[in-house]
């Protein structure tokens, strides 16, 4: 269980080229090849399967010229081999073509540019610690001695019997000899035709509990008709699309849909349910509760389906037991999701660790929000007992004092258990840690969100008692929350409760989400808002995770200073919703900029230094790229300037675009709601009337912005 500590951020990934296909992925060197003795590798079910795939001509490595991505999958990469004897310069080219996805597979083409035959060695080194991925994201990569390497036919076999899994790499095809030298070479003598080319094709098969499977590219499975390329093809059809005279929004919009196509996750056993959504590349490339659900909040105005896969898998594995170990209790929605070989499995054949804190809340959260873009009646109806498990875990096992807290049950579980689960990232304003159990502000919002999400479910279903029990529950909590967590004299909102009740006074962009949530009293949010948008917490790109006048403060750090998109989104749309529009369009403006920056895609988080200082945002060095919730920010973007909030259960859609100047026209089509599709066109300018084509006659269209949750909450108090 080790494996959950928070244990500082992996080695880096500089200078490496990342491939995803749904839980797989391969990082390798800009060349090709994969070097041994650090992060890279072939990874598939939580496992890396190869440490070492490294091409040499000649006993010399290939000189990378470029590499050209096509697909999230898929990659090609273009070197030469050193010059020929009696050459000046190389003229052999080297072509290496690579899918990513439930293995690999690779077909490298020599092409000779010289006017002679060229008698050549091609030698694959290939290496296999059949280690967890854990161990190498901590770089603590234990050795397996059971490792062994069987020669077969043009094939050679890497297989622990005391982990039963391995790989199976294949040289395809008769044309060109292979020799197969254990435990890890592959030898092709080949001689290429003077201004013709040899191609040598490869595939590199996982074992996983003792089955071998195919590659989903594979030599019998062209790449059009493969599994990943089919789900990226039918996501690009089905879901909404942009088109903007802005053509870096385009390019950005375009990058952030790819992405998040390529990240879904498909069940096997659930194969014509909607996929949900990994949390991000490369440590990352499986379901995560939080990343998960906000990820698919984030991407509503692009596709429900995420949402809604997310939801069933997430309700499948919901917590029915009490076990320290796993921190899972009943009612519980999971943190993390694994299938590595050093976690103990449980009962549902799965390995999943349940210490989060928000996940659970954010649940009911989402499935509120579905609802409103049309959820049918039935499917909620389908989520409500496990809605109302989630709502009886934050009351049995996580309240105390009107408060929800956290803390690890063991000494192996995550310290810290929101988003900011860094060992260091909850502190005062001295820098000094905040000791658990821990009530963070931003978890009160979500508590706060997901009681007037299961207040609207009872009014729709006639259910007058919970109605006006969630109804009072979230007003008693805004209410404590307003007085326990305010800083009158600092005149924002502290970052949490300690454990003896102490405010924790960092000022973090925590609050921000708060106004995403509603919980902040209007009396206060100006004064929220005005130190979100200080010097001290945004840069010009965005708002910090910690003010920079703070003890702990740190740009360069994972969360104490630096500038996470998905953060920064909840925050322009809490602004947005308490009518901060300036302040909004700063942070959207700001995240665009980065996002162009970056060649249109937003990574996990970047350094939190000034823009003054330094006019291009400046890379964190681990920063998972493309990452879920990063990757739909820009959709989120786009959603928070339309001012765009349906109500489908009361028949209402408003939208209040508020476009900055010179932007640019939108229009959006086949965005899903209700069950069917509309599109949404803006003109240049803010004072545009939106024309919506498409809308059902049941929901009226109303050109301003929704009036705020909290006025329903007070005028369903005063009807109760």
């Amino acid at each position: 269980m080790d494996g959950w500590t928070f244990e500082g951020q992996p080695k880096t990934l500089e200078s490496t080229m990342t491939l995803v296909a749904g839980g797989s992925f391969c990082v390798s060197a800009r060349n090709g090849d994969i070097l041994p003795g650090g992060t890279q590798g072939v990874f598939y079910a939580d496992t890396r399967l190869l440490s070492q795939w490294e091409l040499h001509i000649d006993d010399a490595p290939v000189e990378e010229l470029q590499v050209l991505a096509a697909e999230p999958y898929h990659a090609t990469f273009i070197g030469r081999a050193t010059r020929r004897p009696g050459q000046s310069e190389s003229t052999l080219l080297v072509i290496r073509d690579r899918y990513t996805g439930g293995g690999l597979c690779e077909d490298i083409v020599l092409r000779n540019l010289s006017d002679e035959p060229a008698g050549c060695v091609a030698s694959l080194n290939v290496h296999s610690e059949v280690c967890d991925l854990f161990e190498v994201k901590t770089d603590r990569v234990r050795r397996v001695a059971d490792v062994e390497a069987t020669a077969e036919a043009r094939a050679l076999r890497l297989f622990s019997v005391s982990r039963a899994r391995g790989v199976r790499v294949v040289a395809g095809g008769d044309d060109i000899p292979v020799l197969v030298v254990p435990p890890g070479l592959l030898i092709f003598r080949v001689v290429v035709p003077a201004r013709g080319e040899v191609r040598i094709c490869l595939q590199a098969n996982p074992i996983i509990d003792g089955v071998e499977s195919e590659p989903w590219f594979s030599a019998t499975c062209p790449p059009q008709h493969a599994e990943a390329a089919r789900w990226l093809s039918e996501w690009e059809v089905e879901t909404g699309a942009v088109t903007t005279s802005n053509t870096t929004l385009a390019g950005i919009l375009d990058r952030s849909r790819t992405d998040l196509g390529s990240l879904r996750l498909f069940e096997s056993e659930h194969p014509d349910e909607p996929p949900s959504i990994a949390a991000g590349a490369p440590w990352f490339m499986t379901l995560f509760g939080r990343d998960s659900l906000l990820a698919s909040w984030l991407a509503l105005p692009l596709d429900q389906n995420l949402a809604l896969g997310t939801l069933r898998r997430l309700a499948r594995l919901q917590g029915v037991k009490v076990d320290p170990l796993t921190e899972e209790e009943p009612g519980k929605i999971m943190h993390e999701l694994r299938y590595g070989v050093r976690t103990v499995a449980s009962e549902s054949g799965v390995r999943a660790y349940y210490g989060s804190v928000d996940a659970t809340p954010l649940f009911v959260v989402l499935l509120g929000e579905l609802r409103r873009w049309g959820l049918h009646r039935g499917a909620v109806d389908e989520f409500m007992p496990h809605a109302d498990a989630a709502l009886d875990w934050i009351e049995r096992y996580g309240m105390r004092d009107g408060f929800l807290w956290y803390r690890r049950k063991t000494d192996q579980g995550l310290v810290n258990q929101g988003w900011k689960d860094s060992f260091d990232g909850i502190n005062f304003a001295d820098g000094s840690l905040a000791r658990p159990p821990i009530a963070l502000a931003e978890v009160q919002g979500y508590v706060y969100a997901a009681y007037l999400a299961r207040h609207y479910f009872a009014r729709e279903a006639g259910d007058t008692e919970t109605e006006r029990r969630y109804a009072a529950k979230a007003a008693e909590l805004r209410q404590a929350f307003n007085e326990k967590f305010w800083l009158p004299d600092r005149g924002y909102y502290a970052m949490g409760l300690d454990r003896d009740g102490r405010p924790i006074d960092g000022l973090g962009s925590n609050m921000g989400h708060c106004l995403w949530s509603g919980i902040v009293d209007r009396d206060k949010a100006g004064s929220v808002a005005e130190h979100l948008l200080s010097p001290q917490m945004f840069t010009g790109f965005g708002v910090r995770t910690l003010a920079s006048d703070m003890g702990a403060y740190n740009p360069m750090s994972y969360h104490n200073g630096s500038v996470w998109p998905h953060d920064n989104a909840l925050i322009a749309a809490g602004l947005m919703r308490y009518g901060f529009i300036d302040d909004a369009l700063f942070i959207v403006t700001g995240l665009l900029d980065a996002a162009r920056a970056f060649n249109g895609r937003l990574p996990e988080l970047f350094c939190g230094f000034d823009r003054q200082e330094f006019p291009v945002p400046v890379p964190y060095p681990t920063s998972c790229s493309p990452q879920a919730w990063a990757s739909a920010t820009p959709i989120q973007l786009v959603r928070i300037l339309l001012r765009m909030d349906p109500w489908v259960p009361i028949g209402k859609l408003w939208i209040a675009p508020v476009l900055p100047e010179g932007f640019g026209s939108l229009k959006i089509s086949h965005l899903p709601l209700a069950g069917t599709r509309i599109t949404v066109e803006v003109g240049d300018g803010s004072e545009e009337v939106p024309v919506v084509t498409g809308l059902p006659e049941e929901i009226s269209l109303i050109a301003g912005p929704r009036p705020a949750s909290a006025a329903s909450l007070h005028a369903a108090r005063q009807s109760g």
